[in-house]
């Protein structure tokens, strides 16, 4: 075994330069064989990435330009409003052991909170007993329609402003324009300011409000929660749309448009760059945009802004004293007659002095043919204060005529609207030695609240500190009886008030604020510093 092994080992030296051949030649070849085979496997490779082509972006293009068109039309002539207001808060608590919590036990704000707020102005329960007044901002928006610097806009924008200022398009971010209030018009919600210019400003087109169909496209143009210069797109939902209830010249366009909060003055735009509406409202649960807007029609606002910018900066508009139902029903036509029937006369107007009665129904003005309610109303507005007119009426089936002399709409209605002629101080009751104000009870007051009528004086406001705020009298509550005297009228309070003297007892007979007629009525009492 061990001689097998040594020649081996002798034949491996005698052939060592063979072997040495043979190993690295098998090395060459399989370097060479493993050359070969990456090559081909880098060359697949480079061969699919050439095979993906890179991705490329189109030259830009135009596919419609008409919206882009009407928007650089318009928002130079569209501004954004800016307001500030002083809100005095009104203390609202009942005193010593009157003070009830509410109906819901969460100790919140009355029901009833809206609808004194609507006719005494309040600020919705802001602030507490000695809080002091509160500066409000808003924003809003407006279109301008005289080069001038006329500009219209919402009259809730701007109404209780005492600041008022514009930003321009092409202003920079600070530099505002201090506007001065022209006129505003309560009925349409509509308002026209004005800003000093020495320059001619760039006007929108006002467009026919009539000649829009439900279906046409249309823009929003405005500032939705400070949003400055802000466009969007929808189409007309309806026309004559009548939201608020008893106010017959607030018939709107509807639109999906998105309008928010901050858009109120803002125009409504067709596609010819003509202004059809201004924007005043949405319908939604949350406050914010829920596909369901509503513009006052340029036919309106063109009307409005006339008399606006005319001498006397308010809207004039006649009547002669008549109410009937809002929504036509066939039914009333078969029974009274077609036109207009008469559902109230109102105290003292034209038409109580002319003998209109409720159930006459009224089918022409001057010989022109009245079909609805809406054509009534738009014929007598338009007419001057003093006018006479020939209404044609059926009553009992029969045809009569009647002689009319139109009113003022603004007195004739200023209790039921909330206002008064000219919103004048003048004319706004004044402060007492007790500490508060009051107002004779209107009848609408009266349904309102389901209490008497002229049975009574409501307190508009009570003045912090006050003795009547002591006694714990409130905004809304009110008085029957002054230390056993009835006060129905503002004169018998005052006459009342005015025989207390320092240092002696006074008792109110109070309903308090809420209480419906069949509720209770409580004893308020002090003696009078």
């Amino acid at each position: 075994m061990e001689l097998r092994a040594s020649a081996l080992w002798v034949r491996l030296k005698a052939n060592r330069l063979a072997y040495s051949l043979t190993i690295l030649l098998t090395l060459t070849v399989g370097i060479l064989i493993g050359t070969v085979v990456s090559y081909s496997v880098k060359g697949q490779e480079k061969k699919g990435q050439e095979a993906v082509a890179p991705l490329t972006v189109p030259s830009p293009q135009q596919l419609s330009n008409q919206f882009t068109q009407i928007s650089k039309q318009l928002e130079p002539s569209v501004v954004n409003i800016n307001t500030e207001s002083t809100i005095k808060p009104s203390p609202r608590r009942r005193g010593g052991k009157q003070q009830q919590p509410d109906d819901d036990g969460s100790g919140g704000g009355s029901p009833f909170d809206d609808f004194f707020d609507r006719f005494f102005g309040g600020q919705n329960g802001q602030g507490g007993q000695g809080a002091g007044p509160i500066r409000e901002r808003s924003l809003g928006s407006g279109v301008i329609v005289d080069a001038k610097g006329y500009i219209v806009t919402n009259r809730h924008v701007v109404e209780k402003a005492d600041r008022i200022r514009v930003k321009l398009q092409d202003d920079p971010p600070t530099v505002l324009h201090d506007a001065k209030l022209i006129g505003m018009d309560q009925e349409t919600d509509l308002a026209v300011i004005k800003i000093e210019t020495t320059q001619a400003l760039p006007v929108a087109k006002l467009g026919n409000s009539e000649s829009m169909q439900v279906g046409d496209w249309v823009l929003a143009i405005g500032s939705p929660f400070g949003l400055s210069e802000t466009v969007t797109a929808g189409i007309v939902s309806a026309k004559g749309r009548n939201i608020v209830p008893g106010r017959q010249f607030q018939s709107f366009i509807q639109t999906d448009a998105a309008i928010n909060p901050g858009n109120s003055g803002g125009p409504l735009v067709n596609l010819a760059g003509e202004v059809i509406g201004i924007n005043t409202a949405i319908l939604t649960e949350t406050s914010s945009y829920a596909g369901v807007g509503f513009a006052m029609p340029s036919n309106t606002v063109a009307q409005v802004y006339n008399q606006l910018v005319g001498p006397d900066h308010r809207v004039s508009r006649g009547s002669i004293g008549i109410m009937f139902n809002a929504q036509e029903n066939p039914a009333i036509a078969r029974v009274y007659g077609a036109g207009v029937t008469i559902s109230n006369v109102v105290a003292g107007s034209p038409a109580e002095q002319a003998g209109l009665k409720i159930g006459d129904t009224v089918y022409s003005v001057d010989g022109k043919e009245m079909k609805s309610g809406d054509e009534l109303v738009a014929d007598i507005a338009g007419r001057k204060p003093g006018t006479k007119i020939n209404l044609g009426l059926y009553r009992n089936g029969k045809k009569q005529e009647a002689t009319v002399i139109v009113a003022d709409r603004a007195k004739l209605f200023a209790a039921r609207l909330g206002d008064d002629e000219d919103n004048s101080e003048d004319n706004a009751p004044k402060e007492t030695k007790l500490g508060i104000t009051v107002r004779a009870i209107t009848p609408d007051m009266a349904d309102r609240l389901d209490i008497p009528a002229s049975k009574g004086v409501i307190v508009q406001d009570v003045k912090p500190g006050s003795f009547a705020e002591d006694v714990g009298l409130n905004r809304g509550d009110v008085i029957l009886e002054i230390n056993k005297q009835p006060v129905n009228t503002e004169d018998e309070f005052n006459r009342s008030q005015s025989g207390l003297k320092s240092g002696g007892d006074v008792v109110f007979l109070v309903r308090p604020r809420g209480a419906g007629r069949s509720d209770g009525t409580v004893f308020l009492a002090g003696t009078l510093p």
